[in-house]
């Protein structure tokens, strides 16, 4: 299906609060965004909705834009900080005031609570109905107050979500939000409205946790008279288990799935299929999902993260990478695991050799250390194992027909099964003793593989060293 053009330049943002580390969840939902904005030929616009001062530190901030930055998720323009704009907050309250849309309260807590233990005590709603919406501001006394939104009470309030579909709420099942609290400052409903219309956000993405929102925040555009953005709630991400994504689960953090060592493209496509789909598309590039996007193919039921998905996926990015790609890729894993410097040049050698069996960068940069190792190679207590007397014999045996062999790999395969065939066993008996001899490990790339990318000189070495073990 092809979605309709929006009849307005599509602008969406993502509005992560920080309190933490950048949430997988919060990952997802702005990949979504920037992905419609840029099948529009839109604007991805990045806010910061620090107005938690005791939580929202500069350390999360930071977390926050290098998780987006690792992901390959650039926003356009400046990120928005919320805090800076508390004095546009409270001129928008003020202005409802003025008009009508909005009243001071002078409640105390104790008054509120005091008002819903009577209603409980008589079977009513706990609702809170302020005795101050329509009070005459001649009887306002000298106390501080909170501005309250004058909310519509009777009637509904629809929102026409383009994920979840018509979702009604009863007017007299919302009581008159706080705008301004009794110290001035502006809450998050209020700042969440204003900073999306002065951002000129068209479509709000995000989770169905804010789904109860919608129709408060949807109350507060129409009271000021401007345009609303169209909604779109997406499900939450579950664990295996179908409850809601937790530590409990394993890692919830992008920065975590970096460490990991799933390349960032790889994640982006995986994350793209929790919850969306495009006919049976598992694996798709940017350039695909950038095209393909839209909010039709959102579905209404959570999404359950399955690492077994996450990693064949994962795999096959790997193997799709040109051998610089993956060599940045591992580099820059590296460097955040805090490994041994890598060599890029012999890492670049390797890569051809182990883009296909390795689903992780990791497992690449594992397979690829028989490049990276320097002589004498030390084999591992597994591979010392196959160095035995008549293996070593064998490899002694074997070094004069590689001299004399074209260095390809049919030729090496040749020259090792013959003297394989001339002891009657297979190539096997000589696999063994010939990894350990190049790489000192038991699971490595073909010995022939291997035996190209070392060259003659550094393979006949290594096959000389093993065989005088003996």
């Amino acid at each position: 299906m092809t979605a309709e053009a929006p009849a307005r330049p599509v602008v969406t943002r993502i509005a992560p609060s920080p309190t933490g580390t950048m949430h997988i969840g919060t990952a997802r939902t702005a990949l979504f965004n920037r992905l419609f904005a840029r099948r529009h030929g839109g604007r991805f616009l990045l806010r910061i909705e620090d107005t938690d001062r005791a939580r929202s530190t500069p350390e999360n901030t930071e977390a926050i834009l290098r998780g987006l930055r690792w992901l390959g998720l650039d926003w356009d323009g400046d990120a928005v900080s919320q805090a800076e704009r508390a004095d546009r907050h409270v001129a928008v309250a003020h202005e409802m005031l003025e008009a009508g849309h909005a009243y001071r309260c002078f409640s105390t807590q104790d008054e509120i609570e005091a008002f819903r233990e009577a209603a409980r005590a008589d079977g009513r709603s706990t609702l809170f109905r302020s005795p101050w919406r329509d009070a005459d501001p001649a009887t306002f006394p000298d106390a501080p107050s909170v501005v309250r939104l004058r909310a519509p009470r009777e009637g509904e309030t629809v929102i026409e979500d383009a994920v979840q579909g018509r979702v009604v709420t009863r007017n007299d099942q919302l009581d008159d939000m706080v705008l301004l609290r009794g110290d001035g400052t502006p809450t998050y409903m209020l700042a969440v409205v204003v900073d999306d219309h002065d951002m000129g956000v068209t479509h709000v993405i995000r989770g169905d946790d804010h789904l109860s929102n919608a129709a408060r925040q949807a109350q507060i555009y129409r009271a000021m008279g401007w345009a609303e953005p169209v909604w779109a709630h997406i499900p939450l991400i579950h664990g295996a288990d179908g409850k809601k994504l937790s530590k409990r689960h394993g890692a919830t953090g992008v920065e975590e799935y970096a460490a990991m060592g799933y390349p960032a493209r790889a994640l982006r496509n995986y994350l793209a299929r929790l919850g969306w789909s495009h006919g049976d598309a598992e694996f798709f590039t940017d350039a695909e999902a950038e095209a393909w996007f839209d909010l039709e193919g959102i579905g209404r039921a959570p999404a359950r993260l399955d690492l077994k998905k996450l990693e064949n996926l994962s795999g096959q990015h790997i193997a799709a990478m040109e051998a610089d790609e993956l060599v940045a890729a591992v580099l820059d894993w590296a460097e955040r695991a805090g490994e041994a410097p890598v060599d890029a040049e012999r890492l670049a050698r390797a890569a051809p050799l182990v883009r296909d069996a390795a689903r992780t960068l990791p497992q690449a940069l594992e397979r690829a250390r028989f490049a990276m190792i320097d002589r004498p190679v030390q084999p591992d207590e597994k591979a010392a194992k196959a160095l035995d007397a008549a293996a070593c014999g064998m490899l002694r045996e074997l070094t004069p027909h590689l001299h004399n062999a074209s260095w390809t790999r049919d030729a090496l395969e040749a020259a090792v099964g013959e003297v394989a065939a001339a002891h009657g066993v297979g190539l096997g008996k000589l696999a063994a003793p010939l990894r350990a001899a190049l790489a000192g490990r038991t699971a490595t790339p073909s010995v022939f593989d291997m035996m190209t990318v070392l060259d003659r000189d550094e393979t006949l070495a290594r096959i000389e060293d093993a065989a005088a073990r003996a």
